[in-house]
């Protein structure tokens, strides 16, 4: 973009800045943390006044807190990667554990800390499971112990108390329909066990929400594969046996809007989620 005055150079910064807070999950005093300024500042900067460019030392700040290239957010290229980015936007297929306990998965959840994850588990999320079930799913794994499981499982239950990130997970209805019932996936799994379940589900839908909220949608309109999203800059997709693994800020960001699509076709919002359950175990 050449030939572009001081004003529509701010309203570019301005829009592109607010855009990749919204992605991130990051709000304004988080931003000023990173950058190491006021919150007044970062309030000057989105301000819609007088056309305000920052020095070239906090657009760096921004860019890094955001993981986006200096030039995207002033508008002069429409790539948002870091030049540093260039190899790691291929992608990448870790090999993928069948636990919780899967270290790949723990260490990308402590690298998004302090940014919005988004998660659309392949069955339950196993940051709520009990350890009754995750002893019943896990029985015949011959990787790692329920007891990893479980293990991890607690460290995530105090991460989620800690409120390092926000925490977003999308479900299908019937998927908790099957479990209530003990169908398909669930059969042979005791009533005992999934009652226990689904009250751990209600209370922690009171205890961690806002930091944590749950949104069920009807997968019979709209459809999605096992995904997570560690904030803006890493995007997973489980297959089964690995992952594909996403550093490109475009791919991500597609994930992104396919999750927050997934959100607003939610019959359940993450308000009435825990009305919805009780109603459910009834």
């Amino acid at each position: 973009m050449t030939g572009v005055d001081k004003r529509e150079r701010s309203a570019i910064f301005r829009s592109r800045l607010e855009e990749q807070m919204r992605l991130a999950g990051m709000n304004r005093s988080a931003l000023a943390r990173l950058t190491g300024v006021d919150r007044s500042t970062i309030a000057q900067l989105l301000g819609s006044g007088e056309p305000r460019l920052p020095n070239a030392q906090l657009t760096a700040e921004c860019a890094q807190a955001l993981s986006v290239s200096t030039d995207w957010l002033l508008g002069l290229t429409d790539r948002r990667e870091q030049a540093g980015d260039v190899i790691a936007t291929a992608i990448s297929m870790p090999r993928a554990a069948r636990s919780s306990a899967d270290d790949q998965l723990m260490e990308w959840h402590r690298e998004a800390a302090g940014y919005k994850i988004r998660h659309v588990p392949a069955t339950l999320p196993d940051v709520l499971k009990t350890e009754d079930l995750l002893k019943w799913e896990y029985r015949r794994f011959l990787g790692k112990s329920p007891q990893q499981a479980i293990t991890a499982m607690r460290d995530r239950h105090n991460w989620l108390r800690e409120n390092l990130s926000d925490y977003e997970i999308a479900l299908p209805v019937g998927e908790l329909k099957a479990f209530a019932t003990g169908q398909g996936y669930y059969d042979g799994l005791s009533a005992k066990v999934r009652r226990e379940q689904l009250d751990v589900f209600i209370e922690a839908t009171q205890t961690f929400y806002p930091s944590m909220r749950i949104f069920l949608y009807d997968a019979r309109r709209i459809f999605s594969a096992p995904i997570t999203v560690f904030g803006p800059f890493l995007g997973a997709v489980y297959v089964g046996h690995f992952y594909l693994a996403f550093r490109s800020k475009e791919r991500v960001r597609l994930l992104i809007e396919h999750f927050d699509g997934l959100v607003r076709e939610a019959v359940v919002d993450a308000r009435d989620v825990s009305k919805w359950l009780k109603a459910l175990c009834k």
